[in-house]
């Protein structure tokens, strides 16, 4: 039995609620690692909740949309049984695309805030005032794509991976579908694993969405930024961060993925 759109939606905000409160003085730590300004400039280890009113807006249906769209691709892919990882990559990349739509405006206001752009003591909702009458709309998207660009290699690798511990989880205990915690311990190992691969592209997505430059100007290319941090910064700086990314995924892809069978599993049994 498969979750209804509504029960995805539902088990879904849950989810992401959860795991985006729960962890986020890790994220702002990872933010300020990977700013271009340095760790302690950006905030040290002050202030690690700045930012999480715009957390607040975006968690809910931004996972929503993700794991609404997920599970009914999942259903509907025209895909055989055997290429079962084709479907979960198709599904969560396209979960991602639609996921950003909602999330990368308030990434934006967070990275920001988390840094302290502009300045200390303002709230979430000054920040997008800000934002908006510097940039207008487009300012809400600065890095929707390289935004997608880290999330569609994560995905790809993270669900894949998730549903396949599943499988083999579920055949050795023998019964179906598995606990939240057992499901929640295949989402931890699924989403560190991820994290740490895809780190170059946090960074990435980080540094462009901290970019405060006049935007009537031309901006340096992806791959401009990518070079120009690896010569002026070295190799490390590719991966700064990697360990809270890595430890605050792992950790919260338990979360994550474990709130959402728990309460998707909960709505399926008072369907029945």
């Amino acid at each position: 039995m498969t979750p209804t759109f509504f029960e995805s939606l539902v088990a879904g905000g849950a989810a992401g609620t959860a795991v985006d409160l729960l962890f986020f003085p890790i994220d702002t730590l990872k933010t300020r690692l990977q700013s271009a300004q340095g760790f302690a400039h950006a905030g040290g280890f002050r202030g690690v909740y700045k930012g999480i009113g715009s957390v607040v807006v975006g968690s809910a249906p931004g996972a929503a949309a993700f794991f609404c769209t997920y599970d009914t691709l999942k259903k509907t892919v025209p895909f055989h049984d055997h290429l079962a990882p084709v479907s979960h990559i198709v599904s969560a990349s396209l979960g991602e695309i639609t996921a950003c739509l909602i999330r990368v405006p308030t990434e934006v206001i967070k990275t920001r805030m988390q840094t302290s752009s502009y300045g200390t003591g303002l709230s979430s909702l000054t920040a997008a005032r800000i934002l908006w009458t510097s940039n207008g709309i487009k300012g809400f998207y600065k890095g929707f794509g390289i935004t997608v660009m880290r999330e569609i290699p994560f995905t790809s690798l993270q669900f894949p991976l998730y549903e396949f511990l599943k499988l083999r989880l579920s055949n050795a205990l023998g019964r179906k579908p598995l606990y939240a915690h057992e499901a929640a311990i295949c989402g931890s190992i699924a989403g560190g694993f991820a994290a740490a691969a895809t780190t170059p592209l946090d960074v990435l997505k980080t540094r462009v969405m901290l970019d405060l430059r006049d935007p009537t100007l031309p901006s340096p290319s992806l791959l401009s930024r990518l070079r120009t941090i690896y010569i002026e910064e070295g190799s490390k700086a590719l991966f700064a961060g990697v360990a809270p990314r890595t430890m605050w995924i792992s950790a919260g892809g338990a979360v994550f993925l474990g709130v959402y069978e728990w309460v998707v599993g909960g709505l399926m049994n008072s369907r029945d």
